[in-house]
């Protein structure tokens, strides 16, 4: 028996099975994986890196190349796409995440030997090894065509040289070369490779930037106290240039393209001309912190009414404000477009905001969104079942602010929607967050998302059919919305 589990080829066989286990019971997927494939599809059919937008291939800027460059080169392999080849990429992934478990086993191995030249590293490579190889938290990612596992991997391959260049820094160490004609000791060679394999890591994830600005840090921190204030900024130079390296392609294609200097991926997710409201969340951030605020607003711009008297008392310091805000949002909503002098008008709004009280735009909504995320730690588990639940109470839907006529509209809204979509609603009323939603329905996260997004447009369209089937009142744009600004630039 310890033979057995002594052996690496044991370890990696365990993690094949327990991400294979992942990938044939709980295979899932989330709204970025959609805009992936469509992304690699176009790529790969019409050579366009793009969306369809309104039936058209759009050029668009919106998600790093790497992932779709992946997914293209799949799709090209076995000549299949979008979720038809899901099962391809997760096997594909199951097997760069058990790579990544050797890199880390080797990483702990490495610093295991930094700290004490003379140790047997083989029972830490082991150890971890078998940590990683049975890890649930990571080996599930393989199951979800999404960017972590090969975020994964190279930012692992990175912490191997970036390890070996500090202990390089201070002189200490194995060297890998002794001299060399070109850049003279292995010192150099562990900095352009750590930074190249960074770059790498940025075709997936555009902050993985972030691991160099740390590790120069460090480098700083040891070479000014060695006086090598010189041999700082060289490697930092040199590791700046090299990272740099994989994105001019993008760089420069976005620069063709689409016009514009963006070497990484727009911070809000926006469409290339599209309108980023910075005035608009300027004036959220004065008000809003509970989560279900977030229907009411942010989720509603350029799709849906802002309704002015359903938003909070505290969106407002005076009826004039009120009166204001009401103005700008009954011109949005005559187009359902945010135009930039609205988005100006609001800014101005929050900035007088803001400097009548910095206080709460600065601490008071942080602290707000802190408390209420311990709260909602602390009741997580107090769950109520929905069998014990009266069917007939409105709770089940967002509060409504109108009387008996708009109870009752929602009541038959609530009749026609599935019983899950209801489910759903009164966990997220209660203020459970998506992950303490995901752990009570057994759903993923990613999964769960878009669940209430489908249940949401399912109640839009109930809601207007019931109100006599007044059409839906289409965006004046020329673009397709792109995922909402307060998700994230990410959106993963």
């Amino acid at each position: 028996m310890k033979r057995i589990f002594s052996s690496p080829v044991v370890a990696l066989l365990a993690g094949l099975c327990l991400r294979l286990f992942f990938v044939l019971r709980y295979p899932a997927n989330s709204g970025d994986t959609v805009l992936y494939e469509q992304i690699a599809t176009n790529w790969l059919q019409h050579h366009v890196y793009g969306m369809n937008v309104h039936d058209l291939v759009t050029p668009v800027d919106m998600r790093m190349p790497g992932y779709p460059a992946f997914l293209a080169l799949l799709y090209a392999f076995t000549g299949r796409i979008g979720e038809a080849a899901r099962l391809w990429v997760m096997l594909v992934q199951v097997v760069v995440d058990l790579l990544t478990c050797l890199l880390i086993a080797g990483l702990a191995a490495l610093l295991t030997l930094i700290g004490n030249d003379r140790a047997r590293p083989q029972r830490v490579f082991l150890a971890a090894l078998w940590l990683a190889a049975l890890c649930p938290f990571t080996a599930n990612y393989v199951a979800v065509p999404l960017t972590e596992v090969f975020a994964t991997f190279f930012t692992t391959a990175a912490l191997l040289p970036l390890c070996l260049l500090v202990t390089r820094a201070q002189n200490l160490g194995w060297r890998l070369a002794e001299r060399h004609w070109i850049l003279g000791n292995d010192y150099w060679y562990l900095a352009g490779c750590s930074a190249v394999l960074v770059g790498l890591c940025t075709l997936f994830r555009p902050e993985a930037p972030l691991l160099l600005l740390a590790a120069w840090l460090v480098l700083g921190v040891i070479l000014i106290r060695q006086h090598e204030s010189l041999r700082w900024l060289k490697t930092t130079a040199l590791m700046a240039a090299l990272c740099v390296v994989p994105v001019v392609p993008w760089t420069i294609r976005n620069a063709i393209t689409l016009h514009e200097f963006q070497p990484l991926a727009p911070k809000n997710s926006n469409l290339p001309g599209e309108l980023v409201p910075h005035g608009f969340m300027s004036w959220e951030k004065t008000w809003l912190y509970r989560f279900r605020d977030v229907y009411l607003v942010p989720w509603k711009l350029n799709e849906e009414v802002i309704d002015v008297n359903e938003l909070p008392s505290r969106a407002f310091d005076t009826p004039a404000e009120k009166e204001r805000a009401a103005m700008i949002l009954e011109q949005y909503n005559d187009e359902l477009t945010l135009t930039p002098e609205e988005d100006a008008a609001f800014a101005q709004l929050a900035g007088e905001r803001t400097a009548r009280r910095p206080l709460r735009t600065y601490l008071w909504q942080v602290v707000s969104h802190t408390c209420l995320d311990q709260l909602r730690a602390l009741s997580r588990w107090q769950w109520t079942e929905l069998e014990e639940v009266d069917e007939g109470r409105s709770a089940l839907a967002p509060p409504v602010t109108g009387g008996h006529e708009d109870r009752d509209l929602v009541q038959r809204v609530l009749e026609r929607v599935s019983g899950d979509c209801r489910q759903m609603w009164r966990l997220i009323a209660m203020g459970h967050s998506y992950r303490e939603m995901s752990q009570r329905m057994g759903v993923a996260e990613g999964t769960l998302r878009v669940r209430v997004l489908r249940c949401r447009e399912k109640a839009v369209a109930v809601r207007r059919e019931l109100l006599g089937g007044a059409p839906a009142r289409r965006r004046n744009v020329a673009a397709a919305p792109s995922p909402n600004f307060s998700k994230g630039a990410n959106g993963e």
